[in-house]
């Protein structure tokens, strides 16, 4: 009786714990695939992986990141499924900030240029700049050190800028 108690609870854990972090979560599947129902779906699949995994959790205080690296695990594999370009809906949610206006040509070109990272490297760009984690934390979420955490980081930056530098030139 009180393993079926102890199973409710972890249960009712669970369901709490997501409840706190689902739009963040749908947020990082959105950045990957750009399209609500394919956020949705990886969301939901994450959901399941980490509803059977749980129970196996001891550390629940960090369950937010646990399950930010089960979203972006589903993601990528959920693009190395597709095989194929995405392309942005007309119904995008806007990221940046309203007092930083970014014209929209800039937003395409920035958005393209990530389009061109690999899933790997775009997690980071999701969890910096669409997340705004520190490095610390994006280091608890992606299980390596935050040295190379800002390693990495730092040369997809430089990707992205080369990238940016060469569609402006091919723009001209």
């Amino acid at each position: 009786m009180s393993e079926l108690r102890a199973k409710e609870s972890k249960q009712q854990q669970f369901s709490e714990s997501m409840e706190k972090c689902k739009n963040k979560l749908y947020r990082v599947a959105y950045c990957y695939v750009k399209n609500e129902q394919e956020a949705l779906d990886i969301v939901s699949e994450a959901t399941y992986k980490g509803y059977l995994a749980y129970e196996r959790m001891n550390t629940p205080q960090y369950f937010d990141s646990w399950m930010t690296r089960i979203v972006i695990n589903a993601a990528i594999d959920h693009l190395g499924r597709k095989k194929r370009v995405t392309y942005m809906e007309d119904q995008t949610q806007d990221y940046a900030a309203a007092e930083h206006a970014v014209p929209l040509e800039e937003k395409m070109d920035l958005y393209d240029a990530l389009d061109r990272l690999l899933p790997e490297e775009k997690t980071y760009m999701i969890l910096k700049f669409f997340e705004d984690l520190r490095f610390r934390e994006m280091a608890d979420v992606l299980s390596v050190s935050e040295s190379t955490v800002k390693t990495r980081f730092y040369r997809i930056i430089g990707k992205l800028k080369s990238y940016l530098i060469e569609g402006e030139v091919d723009s001209l």
